[in-house]
């Protein structure tokens, strides 16, 4: 068997990064910010690392440019951006973001991967805040990697002091007043690894206590922007079924689809004044929900699957209309 050598394939990805906004209530609010890009080359660029300190290469230069231009962009959008929080994986811990968000007069909580300089740069953030004592405790619900749930008892540290950029950036980036937080679990898990996060914001913290919980590159391009619409939009009626379920229907279900819903998921019991919870969850029931006593709310799977299976038979309906009439 021979196989022609002059034949090769190349394949080309494409990267996409977005921010999506959303209200402390978890709410989605919309998409605010996409950002699409490709790798040239992918050759070399490990070995590059061992070789090259990353905090020397200018940010206009790396990929991880990407979070300060849709940071950008999202507080473009917002009216009063100090009312805005940018919030962010490690891969968000960057200094230039950081100023960036003092730049533009927003804020931001990312968690840290990065022991930076703090002071007068004899110590880092890390070593100053091991100095703290125990200011808090909270407990959170987590899930292990086999999805069984337990709780785990979080013992909270956090200070506020001068962090200092890197040594190769202190000419162009300034010293930032941040706030550094620590949550360590103590116990240690039977079925996961403990919890030790470390947090970094320009916000103030004053106590522990909780306020809220929180064939183309372009032809794939404008699919996945309509994706990203979708999704956004299965997240929205999912949340808003939760934060405001005795709104009107109407607000997301047209009156066709209200008739069809009727005749296809009939009532258990009568409702003089169905709300906006009412018909949402019969969408839900399209897509496999069961609705029972002590079921929790649908998710996004099953509301999926239910506006999927409406938007074929309300189509389906209005072509029937059409085509023999009322």
């Amino acid at each position: 068997m021979s196989f022609p050598s002059s034949e090769v394939t190349t394949v080309c990805s494409l990267l996409m990064h977005a921010s999506l906004g959303v209200t402390p209530d978890g709410l989605p609010l919309g998409l605010c910010a996409i950002k699409f890009w490709t790798r040239a080359t992918f050759k070399g660029t490990t070995e590059l690392k061992r070789h090259i300190n990353p905090t020397r290469v200018p940010i206009e230069d790396k990929e991880s440019l990407r979070w300060l231009e849709t940071m950008r962009q999202s507080s473009a959008l917002v009216a009063d951006p100090a009312r805005c929080i940018h919030i962010g994986d490690r891969e968000s811990d960057i200094y230039e973001l950081f100023v960036t968000a003092h730049e533009l007069g927003t804020h931001f909580l990312v968690r840290s991967c990065v022991d930076r300089r703090a002071d007068d740069g004899t110590q880092t953030i890390i070593a100053a805040l091991d100095q703290q004592s125990t200011q808090g405790e909270h407990r959170i619900a987590v899930r292990d990697d086999n999805g069984k749930q337990s709780q785990a008892h979080l013992t909270i540290k956090y200070h506020r002091r001068p962090v200092l950029p890197a040594l190769a950036k202190q000419k162009r980036s300034p010293a930032l007043a941040l706030t550094v937080i620590c949550a360590d679990e103590q116990e240690t898990p039977e079925h996961r690894p403990p919890i030790h996060w470390r947090l970094i914001t320009d916000l103030p913290i004053t106590g522990v206590d909780e306020e809220a919980k929180l064939r183309s590159a372009e032809r794939l391009v404008n699919l996945l922007a309509l994706f990203c619409i979708l999704a956004w939009r299965v997240f929205w009626l999912t949340m808003l079924n939760r934060t405001a379920p005795q709104a009107s229907p109407r607000l997301v279900v047209t009156a066709l689809e209200i008739r069809l819903l009727d005749q296809l998921v009939k009532d258990k019991t009568s409702s003089p004044a169905p709300t906006l919870s009412h018909y949402l969850t019969k969408i839900a029931r399209l897509g496999g929900y069961l609705a029972r006593a002590k079921d929790p709310p649908p998710g996004t799977m099953v509301m999926w699957r239910g506006l999927s299976r409406l938007t074929d038979i309300g189509l389906g309906a209005t072509l029937g209309t059409s085509l023999v009439g009322k």
